[in-house]
């Protein structure tokens, strides 16, 4: 049976073009066996109607908070009660930060503002205004006072710009919601607990149209970043480029280049974390002076020289300054992997390794396999190869199981 079964989930809608993805979102819902109940705000009903949603959910739509049928009994207060948990998709900018700043002047901001079980929203706007610091200081708010996320998702939008502000997929926004009910059967047992986790490739400009990377997908690091999340952890997410929805609930920093990951490790860790794991493929090379503008061909060589130099030590630079208490590094290796791995493991003064052969067709770079060899200064071990996903939740047992204790 699915965890979803008989769980009510309220479902708000708020003005955009991504709200006629809601009517998949209910379907998937309720085919689990959840009851959904829809809200809509004024902007909304621009968009989707209440017959549409009332029709697909078995519900009557609510959208006036002064409604003098249902506030008879103080329906909205109910209504808050009612929910196991509030999902806001999409979530408007608006209404972030009408959220944010605890305003209650329509029925979906009140019910938010009167409920005690989670909230979970699904950001959707143009991408300038997704990038606009008064909404990532509202996003960053709303995220330390518990409120759950996922997306936006990046790519083509509806206006023509391409870029970070897509609402997540609607199966996406299931699979999330699904997580955050299984979450609540799993052992909270890394509650109080930090942990910086950072994933994805690094991206070093040769000049602005052009630079240096590598095939990593990010897909290892997020895996983890969850993991940690559905026991409990505070996790702050570092990373490079992907193409992958932020974790609900993760603080993720963006970044570009080598020193930008250094630089968001240090300030995300000025207070020592209880555990950093380093899953980022990090270019071990940079320009030593990238280009201003764009490097022309040359008519007279079929060559061209860049000078490079090396990008600092991320992990061993960490480990050095005590930034965590427990410092998990990984090796993406082509060949001897256990022997550089374990040389690695040395040379930086790291507490543990995660080896993987990325040579390997099936496993490692963008494929949503993995398999990999665990080595500490005193063991060896090779769980069996799975998921990304479920490797995630084998590697933060086995993490947890030998966090040094508090200096």
């Amino acid at each position: 049976m699915s965890n979803l079964a008989q769980k009510r989930i309220l479902l708000g809608i708020t003005g955009g073009i991504a709200a006629y993805k809601s009517i998949e979102l209910i379907r998937l819902l309720t085919k689990a066996g959840a009851e959904v109940q829809v809200v809509l705000t004024d902007g909304a009903k621009a968009f989707v109607t209440e017959m549409t949603l009332q029709a697909i959910s078995g519900h009557p739509v609510r959208s006036t908070l002064l409604d003098p049928n249902a506030e008879a009994g103080m329906g909205h207060i109910e209504l808050a009660k009612w929910a196991d948990l509030i999902v806001i998709a999409p979530a408007s900018a608006d209404f972030m930060a009408r959220y944010a700043q605890g305003m209650a002047n329509d029925l979906l901001s009140t019910l938010c503002l009167a409920t005690e079980s989670p909230v979970l929203l699904a950001p959707a706007m143009n991408q300038a205004m997704w990038r606009h610091p008064a909404t990532q200081a509202n996003a960053k708010l709303l995220a330390e006072r518990s409120v759950l996320s996922i997306g936006p998702a990046d790519g083509a939008q509806a206006c023509g710009d391409i870029g970070p502000g897509r609402m997540s997929e609607p199966s996406d926004i299931f699979n999330a919601v699904t997580a955050h009910f299984e979450n609540d059967s799993i052992t909270q047992d890394l509650s109080g607990q930090h942990w910086v986790i950072t994933a994805g490739p690094t991206m070093e400009a040769i000049d602005p149209v052009r630079f240096i990377s590598n095939h990593s997908s990010g897909k290892m690091g997020y895996a983890l970043a969850k993991a940690a999340m559905a026991r409990g952890a505070k996790v702050t997410l570092i990373s490079g480029p992907v193409q992958i929805a932020i974790p609900s609930g993760a603080h993720v920093i963006a970044v570009k280049s080598a020193d930008d990951m250094l630089a968001a490790c240090q300030q995300s860790m000025n207070t020592q974390a209880d555990v950093f794991i380093g899953a980022a493929a990090v270019a071990d090379f940079k320009m030593k002076t990238a280009c201003d503008q764009k490097m022309k061909k040359q008519s007279d060589t079929d060559e061209v020289t860049l000078t490079l130099v090396k990008n600092p030590d991320i992990i061993a630079t960490l480990a050095q300054q005590k930034r965590a208490k427990t410092i998990v590094g990984f090796a993406a290796e082509t060949q001897n992997v256990i022997e550089y791995a374990k040389s690695k493991l040395e040379r930086k003064g790291l507490d543990m390794i995660i080896a993987n052969d990325v040579s390997r067709a099936d496993i490692g770079f963008n494929q949503d396999d993995n398999q990999v060899t665990v080595i500490t200064k005193d063991k060896t071990w090779s769980p069996d190869k799975a998921t990304k996903s479920q490797l995630a939740s084998v590697l933060v047992e086995f993490i947890q199981q030998h966090t040094k204790p508090a200096l």
